[in-house]
């Protein structure tokens, strides 16, 4: 099925966070490659998912989300920075996803949940696709899985070490602490809370704006931060 078919027929629009793995991923020691991912439109029978890496349609891949569980599946059609997965489930566990949705949509309906949200330090950004920069100039597109005003958790098709210095949108860092499905980075400055997403989502072609020989020059004279 294509996506536009799948916007047509009944689905909720819910975000839940996952992870996933694709055929022939596989990481310098041979085991395959996990990447971060969120739900952007679900029905018991197929998802429209966001991702950092698209695969290609007619890849069977296993995925992962704390609201559903593991979840197995053919991608049918992708787009620019997600893909439609067919589920394979069998009836039981289609039931249950059509059960979880009606919660997870009334969930969302609750004004408590919203002021929750606003709470926390964490963000989700509503456009999670945006671009890193290394100090050499080149730029790989990447997965933001939160962030705050202090630095990000990013998932990408590139794996950098802890200390690799780049700039996640705008926002100039270094990489503190790698984790299965990406990364962590820490800003090399703080920024303002109501710049955050302006900052660090950004159109690809558009992402060296803004940057200047002064901030890489900046992160050089700063010391490397802990792993831990």
């Amino acid at each position: 099925m294509s996506t536009e078919k799948f916007l047509k027929q009944r689905g909720v629009e819910v975000v839940v966070d996952g992870h996933y793995t694709l055929p022939n991923w596989y990481d310098p020691e041979g085991r395959l490659r996990t990447f971060a991912c969120r739900t952007n439109r679900v029905s018991p029978y197929r998802m429209i998912v966001d991702v950092p890496v698209v695969g290609k349609v007619g890849d069977y891949l296993s995925s992962y989300f704390k609201d559903f569980g593991k979840l197995d599946g053919r991608i049918s059609d992708t787009k620019r920075g997600s893909f439609l997965l067919e589920l394979d489930v069998n009836t039981a566990t289609r039931q249950k996803i059509a059960d979880k949705l009606v919660w997870l949509e009334q969930k969302q309906k609750d004004p408590d949940k919203v002021v929750e949200l606003r709470r926390t330090p964490r963000i989700i950004p509503a456009k999670p696709h945006t671009t890193l920069t290394l100090a050499d100039g080149a730029v790989h597109e990447c997965f933001i899985i939160d962030m705050s005003i202090a630095g990000a958790a990013v998932s990408s098709a590139v794996q950098l070490e802890v200390g690799t210095p780049l700039a996640i949108g705008a926002c100039v860092g270094r990489v503190i602490r790698p984790f299965p499905s990406g990364f962590a980075v820490q800003f090399i400055e703080k920024q303002h809370y109501h710049d955050l997403e302006r900052l660090v989502v950004r159109p690809l072609g558009t992402v060296n704006r803004g940057l200047k020989a002064s901030d890489w020059d900046a992160i050089a004279d700063e010391p490397e931060a802990a792993s831990a």
